[in-house]
């Protein structure tokens, strides 16, 4: 029988064997560990019994009863919390560290047994006692930066102390969580042992530590003075070197995290708390903390959405590929990797030839990173079967068509594969542009169909669109989330119409840019402008990547179906372009000029016969435009497609809308997405900014939502 000293609904405090007590963490609503306020507050509680029972105690276990250690901070309440003032955010933090140094000080040694996940906070609140054992399989670390965060529970102050300060910059900036053996070789913890030996090694090295064997007081006290392998002026620089190259921009918590360490490797433990706290309270102010903090919450919200989409879906246990190019060799690729065998159908053996011998490359590659072993890669190679006929068709349980963007070619094989399946069989469209309704007119079973739009390259781009046209059942949307799910990608299901969601407020985005050059900007700065203000690459070296033929042609579809926003341009520096047959990037010229490399990408440089092409279309000259205008032209017109598409439902909740830009178009993930964007900017705000551009016509007209928002005082995300 367990003798309970205290039992919540987070945790519990027990006494067990030879004098000591375990402080067990185990929430009875959720099949995880969090530190959310209930488990502050009920930490708290313990605490204080732990102090007034200190005479009778010998030694303190402190473990789970759930799968993980402890994810992490409850996420959920951090919107509140980044509402607060940044002194008040100081005070929470200095609050909850205070709670830690109190359980750390207890007058017993302290042992923590790590199963599962010691994250973030978890690990933090590991770190305050005095040693730690680890399950093997298990994994820890400290990944507040990918939130545009840095710890606040005191992980910026201990892990230096038991390990290094290096070490800890290099835990910190990556965010990684580390396996037992590197956990071990830091010295975050003492040692790792196979799972079911875990609490057996816990209280070994308890014992150990009561018993006099190990000198945990000596060991505490250690770890309350300045950290015993500082870093020196010369390791610091090299870091904020690497930082400066590779951190992402707009994110300043990895750069701050370099001075804050640097700052509170020379100070006492308890000051480098309260510099810490200051820190974290002026990071969670930032525009990319409250950015990635929604992001993170949004995916949450899109992974349960796609879950409750699967519910009418059919297993799949085989699938039909239909086109061995680029995109339907990556599909094929792709669905084998995940588990689900593939028949890949071409009409050309030279295709099918090119198809299998691209799968087999990613393949090595996957085994040449370790990611796979050789054994694995054949049997994924072997489930997918090249053929030029219709065999086995009868068996498949989804289609997924991949064959050229032409309507007729479509129409030809979708009606000519839908006699060869059986009835249940799930036909799919990879289609970018063309309307699912258009290409369900000559189908038997149009219930039965839906689209399937990847982004390339498939085996890289995490989205996929789900397209509902007008007669798509629930079951063709179901089984084309639910194998979307199972090639290990992210479902947005949208409804049909020029450009679905993603390449629609692209092409807004695009079309600004068109009206920008056509009105004398200097398409150069356009791109570093939209570089600096965190796109992967501005509107003209990406319409070169994409290839100007394939962006004129999807930009052409998308802006006829809304010619009130997205009007011909004149002057079109695209199409300025490809009438020299200049295609981008693949044809060596575009926009810019591309130099060959050795064995990297090709390198970009500025063209004066470009230049002086796109200027010739400048009907009333150059004109020299300032940075943030280039920007407001720029995203104004995106922001207010986005709102145009979820006012007209095209997707059913802002999550799902900047889920799909941040995964599909390289959105700056400092911004969030779109309507992220406009509730940081302010919907009052926006619309004024709107009425400065009325006369650059309906792309700048703020939408009636966006209006009812402003005068609401209101915003996309209540919470």
């Amino acid at each position: 029988m367990i003798d309970f000293i205290y039992s919540g609904r987070s945790l519990t405090l027990s006494r067990i064997e030879d004098g000591f007590v375990e402080l067990r963490l185990q929430r009875e609503d959720a099949p995880i560990n969090k530190l959310d306020q209930r488990t502050l507050e009920e930490l708290e509680a313990v605490a204080g019994l732990l102090e007034n029972a200190s005479g009778d105690i010998r030694g303190l276990l402190v473990s789970s009863g759930l799968d993980a250690f402890v994810v992490g901070a409850d996420i959920t309440e951090f919107g509140a919390l980044f509402k607060r003032s940044e002194a008040e955010i100081v005070e929470h933090t200095w609050q909850a560290n205070r709670l830690f140094e109190r359980l750390s000080a207890l007058p017993v040694p302290s042992v923590v047994a790590i199963n599962g996940y010691a994250l973030g906070g978890g690990l933090e609140l590991a770190l305050a006692f005095d040693y730690r054992v680890m399950a093997e399989g298990a994994r820890v670390g400290l990944p507040e930066v990918g939130l545009g965060l840095i710890p606040g529970y005191g992980g910026t102050v201990r892990l230096p102390r038991v390990s290094s300060v290096m070490l800890a910059l290099e835990w910190l900036t990556d965010g990684r969580p580390r396996q037992a053996e590197a956990a071990v070789a830091a010295g975050v913890v003492e040692q790792s042992v196979e799972p079911g030996a875990l609490r057996t090694a816990a209280l070994t090295l308890l014992h150990q530590a009561v018993e006099g064997e190990l000198d945990w007081d000596d060991r505490r006290q250690s770890r309350l003075r300045v950290p015993a392998r500082p870093a020196s002026e010369e390791e610091l620089a090299r870091v904020r070197t690497e930082l400066a190259r590779r951190a992402p921009a707009h994110q300043p918590a990895r750069p701050w995290l370099v001075d804050l360490l640097e700052a509170a490797q020379r100070t006492d433990h308890l000051t480098a708390l309260r510099l810490e706290g200051e820190t974290f309270g002026r990071v969670a102010k930032t525009q990319a903390a409250a950015s990635l903090v929604r992001t993170f919450l949004n995916d949450q919200a899109v992974k349960k959405l796609g879950k409750s989409h699967i519910g009418a879906a059919s297993p799949i246990r085989q699938a039909v590929v239909l086109g061995a190019g680029i995109m339907g060799g990556g599909i094929a690729y792709t669905s084998a990797l995940h588990g689900t065998p593939v028949r890949l159908k071409d009409i050309r053996q030279e295709a099918l030839d090119l198809g299998m011998a691209e799968a087999d490359k990613l393949l090595r590659r996957q085994v040449g990173k370790g990611r796979l072993s050789e054994a694995r890669a054949a049997e994924v190679l072997a489930s997918i079967t090249p053929q030029l006929d219709d065999t086995g068709f009868a068996e498949a349980d989804v289609v997924i068509e991949a064959v050229v963007e032409n309507l007729g070619v479509k129409h030809a094989v979708l009606g000519e594969v839908e006699q060869a399946v059986a009835p249940h069989a799930i036909l799919l469209s990879n289609t970018s542009s063309l309307r699912i309704d258009d290409l369900a007119e000559p189908l038997r079973r149009p219930e039965n169909f839906a689209g399937m739009h990847f982004f390339n390259p498939v085996p890289v781009m995490p989205l996929v669109e789900i397209i509902r046209g007008c007669r798509s059942g629930d079951a063709a949307v179901a089984t084309a989330v639910a194998q979307t799910v199972a090639m290990g990608k992210t479902p947005v299901v949208v409804k049909d119409g020029p450009g679905f969601l993603v390449n629609r407020i692209l092409a807004a985005y695009i079309h600004a840019f068109l009206q920008l050059v056509a009105d004398g900007a200097d398409f150069e700065q356009v791109d570093r402008a939209a570089e600096a203000f965190g796109w992967p690459m501005g509107p003209a070296y990406l319409e070169d990547v994409v290839g100007l033929d394939t962006g004129a042609h999807v930009c052409d579809v998308i802006f006829a179906g809304y010619p009130e926003r997205m009007p011909a341009v004149s002057g079109n520096a695209i199409k300025t372009l490809l009438a020299e047959e200049r295609l981008g990037q693949k044809s060596g010229a575009g926009f810019y000029r591309y130099e060959a490399t050795e064995g990297g990408p090709p390198r970009k440089v500025s063209d004066p016969r470009a230049r002086s092409l796109v200027a010739a279309r400048q009907t009333r000259g150059a004109r020299d435009f300032s940075d943030p205008e280039i920007i407001e032209r720029l995203m104004l017109p995106l922001i207010v497609e986005a709102i145009h598409a979820l006012q007209e439902g095209v997707v059913a909740t802002p999550a799902e809308l900047d889920t799909a830009l941040l995964l599909g178009l390289g959105f700056p993930p400092y911004l969030g997405g779109a309507l992220v964007y406009a509730d940081w900017l302010g919907a009052a705000h926006l619309v004024s900014r709107c009425e400065q551009y009325a006369a650059l016509g309906e792309a700048y007209r703020a939408p009636v939502m966006l209006c009812e928002l402003a005068a609401g005082e209101g915003r996309f995300y209540a919470e």
